[in-house]
């Protein structure tokens, strides 16, 4: 591209230059490289800082900016005063749920508009799943599945489990995007609907608990049958059901920032 054709995109911009990036964040971006190709590890703990001065050629003030742009993503853990130095952290979808959140809150969504969006997402992951899971992911979905008598008579754990449940089944769906974006929403919804089963589930029936159990023992059999189709419509009949119970009242109740 020559000069000149560079005329019309400089005259539009703001006028300001390009800022060249502190040495901080240069510093940030191979640490966090390092983390994402797992040279780095959950639990790891980052070389302490007179290594990594030495090797990056910084000072302590840039090195500690460094660490605590890497802090602010969430991708490591700094203890005040502790001599280990920092420790590696490897987030889940909750890094990205409360900035969805707030961003769904401002916009005026409903519990109702993300539940939606999850009924296109989870039986499509359902039919991934039977597609390409197998007798492996059949067996850790089996033990998942909320079955046992105190999760009657614990609607906190009931909601948790079940949480549990969906996000692991749309993971092993083997599409990361989805279950990634499944994660996000199963922490935007999950304190809507931990309300919605401990006012309505407390004191559920026998009947309606078992017929919980074996919607989830279904699914897991048409995954491991390798039936996609009918694992999709079952699960999309599933989290009708479901949405019907969880959002009764509450359809219009207004998204909240994850961490109010």
């Amino acid at each position: 591209m020559s000069t000149n054709s560079l005329a019309p995109l400089m005259s539009a911009g703001t006028g300001r230059s390009l800022r060249s990036p502190k040495t901080a964040e240069l510093v940030a971006a191979t640490l966090r490289r390092m983390i994402v190709t797992g040279q780095l590890g959950e639990g790891d703990f980052l070389p302490h800082e007179a290594e990594l001065m030495a090797h990056f050629g910084v000072s302590r003030p840039t090195l500690r900016e460094a660490v605590r742009v890497l802090e602010s993503e969430r991708l490591v853990e700094v203890r005040r005063g502790s001599r280990t130095g920092a420790k590696v952290c490897v987030p889940g979808p909750e890094i990205v749920a409360r900035p969805a959140g707030l961003l769904l809150e401002l916009a005026g969504a409903t519990v109702a508009d993300v539940y939606a969006a999850r009924m296109e997402i989870e039986p499509a992951a359902a039919r991934l799943l039977a597609e390409r899971g197998g007798a492996d992911a059949a067996a850790e979905l089996e033990a998942l599945i909320p079955d046992s008598p105190e999760y009657r008579d614990d609607p906190a754990a009931l909601a948790r489990a079940t949480a549990i449940f969906h996000r692991r089944m749309v993971e092993l769906s083997g599409n990361t995007t989805l279950g990634i974006v499944a994660g996000m929403l199963d922490e935007i919804t999950e304190r809507a609907t931990r309300a919605a089963v401990t006012e309505e589930v407390e004191g559920l029936s026998e009947t309606a608990f078992r017929k919980m159990v074996r919607s989830y023992a279904k699914l897991v059999e048409l995954v491991r049958d390798g039936d996609a189709p009918g694992a999709e419509a079952h699960w999309r009949r599933h989290m009708r059901g479901a949405g019907e119970a969880l959002l009764a009242g509450r359809a219009d109740t207004p998204v909240l920032d994850v961490l109010d």
